[in-house]
């Protein structure tokens, strides 16, 4: 979407409700995007202080208004529709999903979405797209090799940019954001070209997690486990998360009911919230796990905050 001040946002729109589950006979990679999850991640990912989400917000639109009257795409405009129920629906022109079948529909002309601030052009700013050492193989019959050979951490720490700077714990940060809010579909990373390997990543397109509450996937863990290794920061800020008067779901439930959408219905469910503090709980044994296989701790901590009192 663009703006009279030439801003410009990532719309996602509303594709399922708050309180539905991803179909268990659906693979990661043919699963929904979800307008909520795309929130729900910033607000995480900024609790969790790792701060690499762009910011999103929650936002009601006329769909009317707001697109078919306004727009300049008249591909688009032929799109729109009535439902059989009186909705105002579209679906646009794409590879995949854009079909009366896959059509997102106001109610009857208001639509729910998440707006994701628009990274600066590539002009500008240009970013490298990295592929994850632990990406799935999106296939529903092959594996990755990181899914079969244990030691599979020890050839990534040998290979560039992984076997200097920060570059390792940057990704296990990530795996542990993901495996929070069961994210599966982390094929890549971004990062900003300018900064070379002195940089962060960028968590960009979230719109797949938060999709079952009832199961965790602990192979989205595999950078933790396998490489044993985390930040002590990180580390610090998951005690903290982990103590009753700052317990996750509780900040989590406080960060997200400030979101415009929650004056509709709270962007995450309780299951949803529920299952933040049963996996922060996984992810915090993972880590002990760790710690008793090495008989340093500086083994498994790497030290991002020198002028911090040991912990």
């Amino acid at each position: 979407m663009s703006f009279p001040n030439y801003g410009q946002a990532l719309f996602k729109p509303m594709k399922q409700e708050r309180h539905e589950e991803t179909n268990v006979n659906l693979y990661y990679f043919s699963d929904f995007e979800r307008h909520n999850a795309e929130i729900a991640a910033f607000h995480l990912d900024r609790i969790l202080g790792f701060r690499r989400i762009p910011p999103v917000i929650g936002r009601l639109i006329n769909v009317i208004k707001e697109i078919k009257e306004v727009t300049t795409d008249h591909k688009l405009v032929t799109t729109f529709f009535n439902s059989p129920v009186g909705n105002t629906c579209f679906h646009g022109h794409c590879s995949y999903y854009c079909s009366t079948e896959h059509a997102v529909c106001g109610r009857p002309i208001k639509l729910e979405g998440s707006l994701a601030v628009m990274l600066p052009d590539l002009s500008l700013a240009p970013r490298h797209s990295w592929r994850s050492p632990w990406r799935r193989s999106y296939s529903r019959t092959n594996q990755a090799e990181w899914e079969t050979n244990s030691n599979y951490c020890d050839t990534v720490k040998q290979t560039p940019p992984y076997d200097r700077g920060t570059r390792l714990v940057d990704v296990i940060d990530m795996s542990i954001l993901d495996f929070l809010m069961s994210n599966m579909d982390r094929h890549h990373y971004e990062t900003f070209e300018k900064f070379g390997n002195d940089t962060f990543l960028i968590h960009l397109d979230n719109g797949r997690a938060f999709g079952r509450h009832s199961k965790d996937e602990p192979s989205i863990l595999a950078p933790l486990v396998q490489c044993c290794r985390v930040r002590r920061s990180t580390l610090l800020r998951l005690r903290l998360l982990s103590l009753p008067p700052y317990r996750l779901s509780d900040v989590m439930r406080a960060s997200l009911s400030r979101d415009p959408l929650a004056e509709v219905a709270p962007l995450l469910t309780e299951p949803h919230l529920s299952a933040l503090d049963r996996r922060l709980e996984t992810v915090m044994q993972a880590i002990q796990d760790c710690l008793q296989q090495h008989q340093h701790h500086s083994d498994v901590i790497y030290d991002d905050i020198m002028d911090y009192p040991q912990a």
